[in-house]
């Protein structure tokens, strides 16, 4: 597929795909965001995995605050980004509670730097991946900022996309450059995209 092509059609499938979710209840989307924290804090990744490398969702994304707090409560070090806005680039960064969050780049909340302390040791973790529409073999489509993108480049522990259901297409456009990622858990089921 053409990039010009390409670009186009992700354009199209992100609005698609962002009306779906503004057009959501808000007791819809509750009801689908605690069958999915059901479904991560279960799965086997979760529950070896000393290191959740996080993100703080927005209104439009799946509520991750509830997984959170589990992870707080199971004693699990969390880490979320620090977008580098210059070089669009992120780093992740250890919070001990919501008190250590400001708001930051995109209205995202994001770690107070001088607050928390950088991580640098990714072993035993496993990287939450926020995205409009997954794939069924792991591929998605964010917000078209490509951070995770390049972060993913470097990173090699297990990667889990979190996504509702009805969020998932049979295959989407990608470049040269997308990297599948390993599980998708929605609200109702969960995709190991490893042995495909």
């Amino acid at each position: 597929m053409p990039v010009k092509n390409l670009k186009q059609k992700k354009l199209q499938l992100r609005s698609k795909y962002k009306k779906i979710r503004q057009n959501m209840t808000k007791e819809k989307k509750q009801q689908l965001d605690t069958a999915l924290y059901k479904n991560f804090v279960s799965n086997i990744e979760y529950k070896q995995a000393k290191t959740i490398l996080a993100f703080v969702s927005k209104d439009i994304e799946v509520d991750t605050t509830e997984i959170i707090k589990k992870a707080f409560s199971d004693n699990k070090t969390v880490a979320v980004p620090l977008c580098n806005t210059e070089e669009k680039l992120m780093d992740y960064y250890v919070i001990n509670s919501f008190d250590d969050l400001e708001k930051g780049s995109y209205g995202l909340l994001e770690p107070i730097k001088d607050r928390c302390e950088k991580v640098t040791d990714f072993s035993s973790s496993i990287c939450m991946v926020p995205g409009l529409v997954y794939d069924q073999c792991g591929y998605r489509l964010g917000f078209g900022k490509g951070y995770y993108d390049r972060f993913l480049t470097d990173y090699h522990g297990v990667t889990v996309g979190v996504c509702y259901s009805r969020c998932i297409e049979q295959e989407l456009p990608r470049g040269f450059y997308d990297k599948p990622i390993d599980l998708v858990i929605t609200d109702r089921f969960t995709l190991d995209t490893r042995n495909m």
